[in-house]
């Protein structure tokens, strides 16, 4: 099946609204426990940069998962960052260790500071051009930073985009069961997104398919 793009921001009140309150605990547990089977012992301390963060919770996320880190969360979506910092300021916890920058990628204002990792869930298949995405690691990362992009893999059909969506999506809303189908459509299959870490410089990264919807891009920038 042939990529078919989507809109690249989540701008839209309501979007916004509808994927903060949706249910993503199993699918953004996973992402952390993944991070973690991918870099065993590794416990981070020091700057976490999250691209296309969203509302904030695979920040938050992270945050309480490596207490000794300090994440900024980037997303083009004005929306989405007001809901953002809504929650920052409920989240005594980690509050202080997370902050978010309203920017779309390139241009965002990001602080040019060492980076202990570059994380990333669900920004790729937003992107028109996915060079964006492999282009902003290059720029902010060091030599030893940790790459960790997760993203949704592309179904073979347009038939198992809807069993996906009714499998996964089936008591959520109609805006968010919308956007999760146009989604898949709009997702990289692991061969492209390895020509596209050829084409960007980035040999130190790996494909990995880790559900029958998501991959994640890990490594370190080599």
């Amino acid at each position: 099946m042939q990529r078919v793009t989507e809109p690249e921001l989540m701008d839209e009140r309501s979007q916004a609204e509808a994927y903060a309150l949706a249910d993503f605990n199993e699918a953004h547990s996973r992402i952390v426990e993944a991070f973690g089977a991918y870099f065993p012992g590794i416990e981070l301390a020091g700057n976490l940069l999250d691209l296309g963060c969203g509302p904030g919770d695979i920040s938050f996320r992270f945050a309480a998962r490596f207490p000794a880190s300090t994440v900024i969360g980037v997303d083009g979506a004005a929306a989405m960052i007001e809901l953002a910092n809504q929650r920052k300021a409920r989240a005594a916890a980690t509050g202080e260790r997370v902050s978010f920058i309203d920017g779309l990628i390139p241009g965002a204002a990001i602080p040019r500071i060492p980076y202990a990792a570059i994380i990333s869930n669900s920004l790729l298949h937003h992107l028109h051009d996915p060079r964006v995405m492999w282009e902003t690691i290059a720029r902010y990362a060091g030599g030893d930073t940790l790459i960790f992009v997760a993203d949704l893999l592309r179904p073979p059909s347009t038939a198992e985009a809807r069993r996906l969506v009714d499998e996964y999506a089936a008591g959520e809303p109609d805006i968010l069961r919308r956007d999760f189908y146009n989604s898949l459509l709009a997702a990289f299959e692991p061969r492209e997104i390895e020509a596209q870490l050829a084409a960007a410089g980035l040999p130190g990264l790996s494909v990995g398919v880790i559900s029958d919807r998501h991959l994640v891009v890990h490594g370190i920038r080599g």
